[in-house]
């Protein structure tokens, strides 16, 4: 979040108005909110598809929970609380999916965790009950657009990165997990050969990701960060590693903080704007850009500049709704992430606050599209192709008008 929903819909996370899995709702310090479906408020790839009469199918795709209305049957993402909650549309094919499932899994719970024998094995059976899922709608529906999205290939790579990759700090030769990623790669592979068995011959063919993986050299303390360059002041210092939403910040002596995550997010603490905030607007862009500047020189525990880039949301998106950070932050281009907490000893950190976890997204992901022998936008190996192109692609292939005002535009 918001990837899948800036690529189905082709609007970016500025337009969308969300910038990752909580948001601020207001400039309160604790107005969050839950990115979720009702949080979209503009058509996805299925709603153009539904209104011109196309079947569609949707298993998986994140922030869909709570389903909406389509034009056909969805089954919601990973992000649904339980398999208690209402996860599909219609609500009567619930029954069914638990039928045919045996128990749907909506996630790998837990995926952050040194067991990683039973991390291998709940992978592969959410990863089986899902695709047998896919496979078994295919089977028993008509449709003329079918989407599914797998997280267990998320799932590994956050735990199995070290055991693959020679160049990451962890890595140990022949470890018993050192082919884990590669096998389930195969086994996701023969499953996708199956489901492809199923599907008409002319069916046009596109399999894609979100975002890519790379190795994690470690963590930025963002908050730790802000304390040692006095932005950041707490009434009492925690001695273990403890969420910044649990500890009492002196808002008074405080300019920003920061969330964590893959990347990470800096909110100031501007009068007028905050409750009480300490920055005032005639400073926020020189205070903004001494932000910049300090992120930008973060070292290595060697002293090492890591290459981290804060940008301003204005300068990377067409438009800024909702409650935006007021910056953005990728530390060491995506070999390390931004940990939120503090207590943790200092501003570096090889050990996740989360739980263990080996791998980051990296900005490349995969794009391959078979047209069944019709005609294809482009052949061969593509130039850079923007996630934005993907939906105004798929409309133009499938007959549909391409709507004005997207982010991206038709290959081809």
């Amino acid at each position: 979040v918001p990837a899948w929903t800036s690529m189905m819909a082709s609007r970016d996370p500025g337009e969308l108005g969300f910038y990752g899995f909580r948001n601020r709702k207001d400039h309160s310090y604790d107005g969050y909110a839950f990115a979720n479906s009702a949080q979209v408020k503009v058509p996805r790839l299925w709603d153009w598809l539904g209104k011109a009469g196309l079947q569609c199918v949707v298993l998986g795709v994140p922030q869909t929970y709570p389903p909406s209305p389509i034009h056909g049957e969805m089954v919601t993402c990973f992000l649904t609380p339980s398999t208690k909650s209402a996860y599909t549309h219609p609500p009567t094919l619930k029954a069914e999916v638990e039928r045919v499932t045996g128990g749907y899994v909506l996630d790998v719970e837990d995926f952050r965790t040194p067991d990683k024998g039973s991390l291998l094995r709940r992978i592969y059976e959410k990863t089986d009950k899902h695709l047998g899922l896919a496979k078994h709608m295919l089977r028993t529906r008509s449709w003329d657009f079918f989407m599914l999205v797998e997280m267990g290939v998320d799932r590994i790579h956050h735990g199995f990165w070290s055991h693959m990759d020679p160049a990451h700090h962890k890595y140990e030769p022949g470890n018993p997990f050192e082919s884990a990623i590669l096998d389930y790669y195969r086994h996701v592979d023969r499953e996708l050969g199956e489901m492809l068995t199923l599907c008409p011959p002319e069916t046009l063919v596109l399999v894609i990701s979100d975002h890519g993986a790379k190795k994690m050299d470690g963590g930025i303390c963002f908050n730790e960060w802000l304390r040692s360059e006095g932005y950041l002041t707490l009434t009492t210092s925690p001695t273990k590693p403890t969420p910044i939403s649990s500890v009492p910040i002196d808002w008074a002596r405080t300019r920003a903080w920061g969330d964590g995550g893959y990347y990470g997010r800096l909110f100031m603490n501007v009068r007028g704007r905050e409750p009480s905030g300490t920055v005032e607007p005639r400073d926020y862009e020189r205070v903004r850009t001494d932000l910049i500047a300090g992120i930008e020189a973060i070292t290595d525990p060697k002293g090492r500049v890591i290459g981290s880039k804060a940008y301003r949301p204005e300068d990377l998106f067409r438009a800024v709704n909702g409650v935006a950070p007021d910056l953005i932050v990728y530390f060491g281009d995506l070999d390390w992430r931004s940990v939120g907490a503090v207590g943790m000893g200092g501003i570096h950190t090889f050990e996740n606050d989360t739980g263990p976890d080996e791998a980051n997204h990296d900005w490349q992901g995969i794009f391959v599209l078979s047209t069944a022998g019709g005609e294809a936008p482009l052949r061969g190996l593509l130039p850079e192709v923007s996630i934005y192109d993907v939906t105004p692609t798929l409309l133009r292939l499938l007959g549909q008008p391409v709507p004005e005002g997207l982010a991206g535009r038709p290959l081809g």
